[in-house]
């Protein structure tokens, strides 16, 4: 598979340009005293479907020809992937099925089922996935819209970095939050001159190892994890090569470290954050990384919780 380059981040920006919506980047004095950096946040947590995932969807989904737009498109997601395809797929005419964990927040089930896909359940832990996708398109056809491994869903992930550079230049770092890699990956496309960091929760930080491994390592004795939405068992080659290529390094953060964020979010930047999607700005907070004197920008990739697990985040 080709590797996708920052002109292709750019044509997905020009596709996604009045459907996506264009997150801002917000300013925190409190993070900037806790880091002593200049500290940008990219909200995705305000986009459509309440993470970045919609950008790369629609840009898969947009160029699909008229015979794949009719038969349809089948993806695999905890989540946040799950309802990106789903609204995509809604507003362009297309039928719809998403594979989805048994054990994936009931919120995220059923604003994917609120926007028309049909939703198949499987056991993220025993049952393959992509084996799944493969024989549901074998039996009825449709296009696998997969969640990274797709250099157009990677570059429609990248045009949150286009925007960050469009706002405030290259910045020295760019932490970014990470499952599978496309975020960070098309991030990377489009912040050539930035430090990429790449933040995994403990015990999911496969792409941290394969990182410092030069080789694609695997999840080793996963468990449980309130970051749901970065529960990717592996890498790909096509994600994982970007990020290998630009010299990428990762950090990861504890669960007391992500509810920290997920709290400092609502407390001190008024937004709705989900554990996934506050792993980022756990690493700033956390202190395991010098800061000092940079500019940095952090994405708030997704802000798709359920009212349970947000309680137990603010601990009340």
């Amino acid at each position: 598979m080709k590797l996708p380059a920052l002109e292709d981040v750019q044509a997905a920006a020009a596709r996604i340009a009045g459907v996506a919506v264009r997150t801002p980047l917000l300013r925190s004095d409190t993070l900037d005293d806790v880091t002593g950096a200049k500290v940008w946040l990219k909200a995705e947590c305000l986009q459509r479907t309440g993470s970045f995932k919609f950008r790369g969807a629609w840009n898969r989904l947009s160029v699909l020809t008229p015979e794949e737009r009719r038969a349809g498109v089948v993806a695999f997601s905890s989540g946040n992937h799950a309802q990106g395809v789903a609204l995509a797929a809604k507003l362009l005419g297309i039928r719809a099925t998403i594979i989805m964990p048994s054990d994936a927040p009931r919120i995220k089930v059923e604003a994917t089922r609120g926007h028309g896909a049909e939703v198949i359940s499987y056991d993220r832990l025993t049952e393959p996935r992509d084996a799944i996708a493969a024989k549901i398109v074998a039996e009825r056809g449709g296009v696998i819209v997969a969640p990274f491994n797709d250099p157009y869903v990677v570059a429609g992930q990248g045009t949150a970095g286009l925007e960050i550079a469009e706002d405030i230049g290259q910045p020295d770092v760019a932490l970014v939050c990470c499952g599978g890699g496309g975020l960070a990956s098309g991030i990377a496309l489009a912040l050539s001159d930035s430090e990429i960091v790449v933040v995994e929760p403990e015990g999911y930080d496969d792409v941290i190892r394969s990182l410092a491994s030069g080789v694609i390592e695997p999840v080793r004795d996963p468990g449980p994890t309130l970051c749901d939405a970065l529960q990717t068992l592996a890498t790909a080659p096509l994600t994982f090569g970007i990020l290998q290529v630009r010299g990428a390094r990762g950090v990861a953060v504890s669960e007391a470290e992500v509810k920290a964020a997920v709290a400092f979010a609502f407390r001190a930047l008024k937004l709705v954050v989900e554990p996934g999607g506050a792993a980022a700005l756990a690493a700033a907070l956390s202190g395991k990384l010098d800061l000092k004197g940079k500019t940095v920008a952090i994405t708030l990739s997704g802000g798709n919780v359920d009212a349970e697990t947000y309680r137990v985040c603010l601990g009340v």
